[in-house]
């Protein structure tokens, strides 16, 4: 049996895609799981072909996630799945090693392709995250940034946060940091972003389509 691991917090989610996977590849054992820890504690114990992890998961750094995976199993084979923007989220995770990014929204040929892409070890990008990558190496577009590009990863995570009404102390929870240090990263996105408050962030995320709702 091929061993493949869900990580998403819905539920519904979960099954379409369960579904959807076991038509395509009908000799594949689905486990599931549905926040940080859950996925951390399947995969520390089992080897999976393939894991298919959901950035928005509660109380999750899916940054540190997809890190601490590649740490203790370098060799699997991530594909990330999310309605976030795949011009500023896909590259930073590519680049921390997950070998693909596919958006929600992607059409059923399209996830097969993800999926079959990503089992054979080979990356996957949507046919507009290459262009947007050629454009940008090509120095198209130069003018048009998008300003959430200008955040580090960890940067991203906490601006994510943010954008849900946490509170810092809560966000140093969450990412095992201390309340000054989050702080200090809120300080800098906020300038990074021309923003004087988070209310400033999230108009300036509805104009860049930076993320949308999982």
């Amino acid at each position: 049996m091929i061993q493949i691991l869900l990580a998403d917090d819905h539920a519904i989610i979960r099954a379409g895609l369960k579904t959807y996977i076991q038509n395509i590849i009908p000799d594949s054992n689905i486990e599931e799981a549905f926040d940080g820890n859950s996925t951390f504690e399947k995969i520390k114990d089992n080897d999976y072909a393939l894991i298919i992890l959901d950035i928005n998961m509660p109380a999750t750094d899916s940054f540190g996630l997809v890190s601490n995976i590649l740490a203790i199993k370098p060799e699997s084979k991530i594909l990330m799945f999310s309605m976030n923007s795949e011009e500023i989220f896909a590259k930073k995770y590519l680049n921390l090693g997950a070998l693909g990014y596919l958006n929600k929204d992607a059409s059923a040929d399209e996830i097969k392709h993800a999926i079959n892409n990503v089992m054979s070890n080979k990356r996957y990008m949507s046919s507009s995250l290459t262009q947007a990558l050629t454009d940008s190496a090509l120095g198209k577009k130069a003018n048009s940034q998008n300003p959430f590009d200008l955040l580090s990863s960890r940067e991203l995570e906490i601006v994510r946060h943010l954008m849900k009404g946490e509170s810092v102390s809560q966000i140093g929870a969450y990412l095992n940091l201390h309340t000054s240090t989050v702080g200090t990263h809120k300080a800098r996105i906020l300038e990074k972003l021309n923003c004087k408050n988070v209310i400033g962030i999230n108009e300036l995320a509805r104009v860049h389509n930076f993320i949308q709702p999982d």
